[in-house]
């Protein structure tokens, strides 16, 4: 790669109708900061980081937005991608997330994590993880 060339992950874009609602649910789910939105986009971020420090979550609007369909169903909307997060009491997580605005999904494979779904119903899971959490590697803001 040239030497000149810089690659950082900026944001992991998520599809939806109303970029600022869902930025507003997944802030206070992880208690980030919202940054800028207008109706196209919106974006939250890890608190006491400037912009592009840490990958954000950018929300766009797609007026063409269906959810997916969890678990997937042949014919239906499949889910591309969804975001695990770590968390060190999964009931006291699930019930916060659902204070959120997010609601648990109806099918559940593990113990270990619950899939939930938000308010535009994407999926998103909270995985217990203790083991990540106990490992020198492992940096929770």
């Amino acid at each position: 790669m040239n030497e000149n060339l810089k690659i950082k992950m900026y944001s992991f874009t998520v599809d939806c109708t109303d970029p600022q609602e869902l930025a507003k649910f997944y802030a206070a789910l992880l208690e980030w900061e919202m940054g800028f939105y207008d109706e196209e986009y919106a974006w939250v971020y890890a608190p006491g980081t400037n912009q592009g420090t840490y990958p954000c979550i950018l929300f766009q609007r797609n007026l063409a937005y269906q959810p997916p369909v969890w678990p997937e169903e042949p014919e239906a909307q499949q889910q591309t991608a969804h975001i695990d997060f770590a968390v060190t009491d999964l009931e006291r997580a699930v019930e916060h997330a659902i204070h959120c605005g997010a609601t648990v999904a109806n099918a559940q494979f593990s113990d270990d994590w619950t899939v939930m779904l938000d308010p535009a119903e994407h999926p998103f899971c909270l995985c217990l993880m203790k083991a990540v959490f106990a490992s020198a590697h492992f940096g929770l803001l």
